[in-house]
């Protein structure tokens, strides 16, 4: 992939934060997924690649864009596939909680898993404990790992899980065992990242959630030298039927980074909605002018970009709410 990438891509995550930012709080999550969907639809079509989105808003019978199968730039680039969730955290942004975030990764054509919308198991560390974490190991384990990686006391690892009654023994067995819990709501990529990231003060996320969300947290993994274990969890008979179709013949088995994000190169891009772990939200600082916050990374370079910018919004007359 081209260098040049990277930063195109994030104007596209700009765009679908300045749109869904409008809606910030108004209980109105499909209509600020609409707003980020349209956003990123149409500035994707600026940028140089022949890309086909792999993870998107679902199928073409589904999702009026950037459904899965579609193909997006102006075709004058490289081939790439494309994972994008144009709003993690709708009902985050509608209520407006901490967090929401929009996302974009690329990797080379065929190299990002073709994630199936449903559950998956996952686990998440930073670079001091890559290649040490075992998905079905006892978090016990898992946790003295950390902490002799890290060179932290038992009682100074958190471990963030998302805040869902599936996940009451894990966070029970957590806290016998000493360790910090941090909960959180919703938009579970920015829980996995934030485990690779120092400043965060997380250590591990662990959990089951949605797989394409799985994906995209790898791509952002793999630029920041972290690690991820993970396994889909289909519910019924059609969901292992899909998962076959989509190329992984035994849903259950353990997938490792390098499964879910083939090769040495991945692009990963956010920009926050609202303010979280990761990024500051949209800020409207008066009259038209808008400053957002992203953070964009690639695997090849382990190159990581913070970076902020200001928008005038009368010069964006397509991201305007009506």
């Amino acid at each position: 992939m081209e260098r040049e990438l990277a930063l195109e891509i994030v104007r596209v995550t700009e765009a679908a934060a300045l749109a869904s930012a409008q809606w910030m709080g108004r209980g109105k999550k499909n209509e600020a997924d609409n707003a980020a969907t349209s956003a990123m639809r149409a500035m994707f079509d600026s940028v140089n690649m022949n890309g086909t989105v792999v993870i998107g808003e679902g199928e073409l019978d589904e999702a009026p864009m950037l459904y899965i199968g579609e193909v997006l730039g102006n075709g004058n680039g490289p081939q790439v596939d494309i994972a994008v969730d144009p709003l993690e955290g709708t009902s985050i942004v509608a209520k407006g909680h901490p967090n929401a975030m929009a996302v974009v990764a690329i990797g080379d054509k065929g190299c990002l898993l073709h994630a199936p919308d449903m559950y998956m198991e996952k686990i998440a560390v930073g670079p001091k404990a890559a290649g040490l974490v075992r998905l079905d190991d006892p978090i016990e384990k898992t946790i003295d790992i950390i902490a002799k990686m890290t060179n932290k006391r038992v009682q100074d690892v958190t471990v963030i899980i998302q805040e869902r009654k599936r996940h009451d023994e894990i966070i029970d067995r957590v806290r016998k065992k000493g360790a910090r819990v941090k909960l959180f709501g919703d938009g579970d990529v920015g829980a996995a990242i934030a485990t690779a990231l120092p400043q965060t003060g997380i250590d591990l996320f662990i959990g089951i959630g949605g797989a394409p969300e799985g994906v995209i947290s790898a791509a952002a993994l793999k630029a920041l030298g972290g690690d991820m274990q993970a396994r889909l969890v289909p519910m019924n008979d059609e969901e292992v039927e899909r998962c076959k179709r989509m190329g992984l013949e035994d849903p259950t088995q353990i997938l490792q980074l390098e499964d879910l994000v083939r090769g040495d190169d991945a692009i990963f891009a956010a920009t926050g909605v609202s303010s979280g772990e990761l990024l500051e939200g949209v800020r409207f600082l008066g009259g038209d002018l808008v400053e957002t916050d992203s953070i964009v990374m690639r695997a090849k370079t382990k190159t990581v970009r913070y970076i902020k910018a200001h928008h005038h919004l009368s010069n964006k007359p397509h991201l305007v709410m009506e």
